[in-house]
């Protein structure tokens, strides 16, 4: 799968959350934009919210912070436009069916909060597009994680696409307890599922998004601020600040480095070290020539570079050509 120019084979794709951090404010929301790319992180999100769409009229006060924070069309048009400059993927989550269309011309990959995974019309609504749909599992189980992937199916398949979805570990708590973070459940949606697998951190600190790397993920997404103490908006404290952010895209980088192929080989890195720590088959005592070797005739000492163990057969039941001292390596070319 590619997200943008990523390719989440080769790649593990660290994701900024912005989200609501920016608190309506757009020159905040363009400066994030530059830090977290400063920053490393491959891509940048936001979250599209149509308040009367997502949040019904029982909840004003709700409703009045949710219109504070909101973007316009044309505004999510131009911090996409100053992602791509920054050299940043540019997403954001849609909380209504109707934003799907316009969005589409934004984003090349849909993300669906943990919130409306089990939400039909949204789920459809992506996967018509036949973009990549990151799906946060947060507060359901595998029962429900199943269902909303065959919604995602049938609905590009009825589009003609083919569907690519992306299942994020999440615990939809703000912060995470640490005992609760339960990353092991990243190998379970790879195992019983498949495809690609990620992380959507909700922990303090960055350490668990890092352990998700060993663990199998392919996209992790961290909140993001430029101040912890930015206000009393909630997310601000559980968000990376762009120090935690460099060393989270540091880490990772680094995470999938000694994870390697998993392939196992010797290393490049070995080769000095098998002449040193490897045996040869060598002569236990002086011989003559015209001895013919016998397995007592044998030793196995370092340094390599001669026959090895398990070689022994080259030479057992063969006449030395010429005389051997103790300690000398015995060779294909010594015996006939």
């Amino acid at each position: 799968m590619k997200i943008g120019d990523i390719d989440l084979s080769r790649e593990v794709m660290v994701i900024a959350e912005i989200g609501n951090n920016h608190e309506g404010d757009f020159g905040l929301a363009r400066d994030m934009i530059l830090a977290a790319a400063a920053a490393g992180a491959h891509a940048v999100k936001f979250q599209t919210i149509q308040p009367d769409q997502l949040v019904s009229a029982s909840q004003p006060a709700r409703l009045e912070q949710l219109g504070r924070f909101a973007f316009s069309r044309d505004e999510f048009a131009e911090l996409a436009t100053i992602a791509g400059a920054a050299g940043t993927v540019f997403l954001s989550t849609p909380f209504s069916p109707e934003v799907v269309p316009w969005l589409d011309e934004l984003v090349p990959a849909f993300k669906i909060a943990s919130g409306d995974n089990n939400y039909a019309s949204l789920l459809a609504a992506v996967a018509a597009t036949g973009k990549p749909v990151l799906l946060s599992t947060g507060m359901a189980g595998m029962t429900g994680i199943r269902e909303a992937c065959r919604i995602i199916e049938t609905a590009a398949q009825k589009s003609g696409h083919s569907a690519h979805i992306a299942l994020l570990h999440c615990v939809s708590a703000y912060p995470t307890p640490p005992a609760q973070a339960n990353l092991r459940a990243i190998s379970t949606l790879a195992d019983e599922i498949g495809g690609v697998v990620g992380y959507s951190d909700h922990t303090l600190g960055i350490e668990a998004a890092v352990l998700s790397v060993a663990l199998g993920a392919r996209i992790i997404e961290k909140h993001f601020t430029l101040s912890k103490t930015q206000s009393e908006f909630r997310d601000h404290a559980l968000s990376a600040d762009p120090a935690e952010m460099t060393e989270l895209v540091r880490r990772v980088r680094l995470a999938q480095e000694l994870l390697g192929t998993g392939e196992k080989l010797p290393q490049e890195a070995e080769a000095p070290v098998i002449a040193a720590a490897r045996r040869s088959i060598v002569a236990r005592l002086d011989l003559p020539a015209g001895h013919v070797l016998t397995e007592h005739d044998l030793e196995w000492l370092r340094p390599g570079g001669g026959l090895m163990p398990g070689q022994e057969s080259i030479v057992l039941g063969h006449r030395l050509l010429r005389p051997v001292v103790r300690g000398e390596m015995l060779l294909p070319d010594m015996v006939a």
